[in-house]
């Protein structure tokens, strides 16, 4: 019984011979042995293999332990479905944030365009001579100069990334 519990357990815990070995420091061939009945560990190792294995001795002693496949399978499946679920609604979320994100990008760029539209440059009638006029005026224009160049390419690409974020009917 020791034996079939220890390699039941082993098995469950997803542990391989080498590595229960590594871990009550002892050989594979040990491990083997036990498995097999060819030998029976001591008290003091019979303790660290339930503390490796997080099983009670009397566990370890007892009753046949049955592997449950049927059961892992199933637990299995039905983690693998909540996680799959959990990554839907992450994808979901992340794809509407997206979507409004380059829709709110779009207002910007609109709202930018109408102020600039209805401002008309007026940083060409300030007084340069006045330092501070002077830097807000270059730092406006290389504003608008950049805005203007790059706007259309960052609203066109935000419009396609709409329609691709939208939601499939």
């Amino acid at each position: 019984m020791l034996n079939e519990n220890i390699k039941a357990i082993r098995k469950s815990k997803g542990l391989s011979q080498d590595e229960l070995a590594i871990k009550l420091n002892v050989v594979r061939q040990t491990i083997s042995k036990w498995e097999q009945g060819l030998s029976v560990p001591d008290s003091d190792m019979l303790i660290s293999i339930s503390e490796v294995l997080e099983t009670p001795v009397s566990t370890l002693l007892g009753e046949t332990v049955i592997e449950s496949k049927v059961d892992d399978l199933k637990a299995i499946s039905e983690k693998l479905e909540i996680i799959n679920l959990q990554l839907a609604q992450r994808k979901t979320m992340r794809r509407k944030t997206l979507h409004w994100l380059l829709i709110s990008l779009c207002a910007v760029i609109v709202i930018i365009s109408v102020v600039l539209i209805a401002l008309n440059s007026p940083y060409l009638g300030w007084n340069y001579s006045d330092p501070e006029t002077a830097a807000a005026g270059v730092a406006f224009h290389a504003f608008e100069w950049v805005f203007v160049r790059l706007a259309p390419i960052i609203l066109i690409v935000a419009i396609v990334g709409i329609f691709l974020t939208r939601k499939k009917a």
